[in-house]
């Protein structure tokens, strides 16, 4: 299915964190669409970028996004955190990207089961050679772990609750689809609309996806591996938008700009994380929970 435009969030305040001391290769870790992507070829017309990301139909279309640029542009079908692992020349590289969001592309794809407000197969795999889907673990999981992937994901107060029901639940039928998980969703939680409330399955869907694809696993280890790959003066740009990789993030930078750390290979750019403006989030809502830390590597 063909996703709405997908418009990159925080994309001015992206564009001065990475700037820097100049031209170089910069990586965009989670292409996407490629919406940051064009915009820093765009900036830096002798600049080259790699992309990576683990979806392959987004970056197919990033591919065609990016055509305009194809000889500066590299891509890779891969997990950002295999980047360390990459044959590249990491002295050459001025900046790195992160956006760990999903897409409006990927929420607007019925099939691949990320959104609540569409019907589609409880999938939400952001690489789909993962065998593990949201299905599995719907289905097979057992009640305290669904509990746990519910209390610590999405921090549901009602996650032992929604776990009892959906394990005795799927007994009678298994849980396939979106809805049938979004109407079981809404009787625990007695859910009415009210102007301010988030949906309830928003949260349980949040905390599903981070499983399905393991979006917390390695990202403080990662954030270490490649700065201290890079050379001085480089810069990172990470855009989060929950609080769990938030603190994350916080905590990494945090801690290698420490001056326990003999010396400290960062510089922490923003004291506070960055969000989005009032006008922003008026055209884009999607930029509302966007947060964004960036630093840069001293040595």
């Amino acid at each position: 299915m063909e996703g709405k435009c997908h418009i990159p969030v925080l994309l001015n305040e992206v564009l001065d964190y990475l700037d820097g001391d100049g031209e170089g290769v910069f990586v965009d870790c989670t292409l996407g669409l490629g919406g940051h992507a064009k915009e820093i070829l765009i900036k830096h017309p002798k600049s080259s970028l790699i992309g990576l990301d683990i979806d392959e139909i987004s970056l197919m279309k990033a591919r065609e996004n990016l055509d305009p640029f194809r000889e500066r542009v590299t891509l890779y079908h891969s997990d950002f955190r295999y980047l360390p692992d990459l044959n590249l020349d990491f002295q050459k590289i001025r900046g790195v990207l992160i956006d760990l969001g999903i897409s409006s592309f990927q929420l607007d794809s019925p099939e691949r089961g990320f959104s609540y407000n569409q019907d589609g197969p409880l999938d939400m795999r952001m690489d789909l050679r993962n065998k593990y889907s949201a299905f599995k673990i719907i289905n097979k999981s057992s009640e305290n772990q669904l509990n746990k992937i519910f209390f610590e994901y999405g921090e549901i107060r009602q996650a032992r609750k929604l776990a009892r029901e959906i394990a005795s639940r799927r007994k009678i039928n298994k849980i396939e689809t979106t809805t049938q998980l979004r109407r079981i969703i809404e009787e625990v939680c007695r859910w009415r609309p009210q102007k301010g409330k988030i949906h309830p399955a928003a949260k349980l869907f949040l905390a599903l996806r981070i499983e399905v694809n393991q979006e917390l696993k390695g990202l403080d280890n990662f954030l270490e591996k490649i700065l201290h790959k890079l050379r001085e003066g480089s810069r990172i740009v990470v855009i989060s938008f929950h609080s769990l990789e938030d603190r994350i993030i916080k905590k990494a930078f945090v801690r290698m700009a420490s001056s326990e750390n003999c010396p400290p290979c960062l510089k922490v750019l923003t004291k506070k994380p960055v969000v989005a403006s009032r006008e922003e989030v008026i055209s884009n809502f999607r930029a509302r929970s966007a947060k964004l830390r960036a630093a840069e590597v001293v040595r």
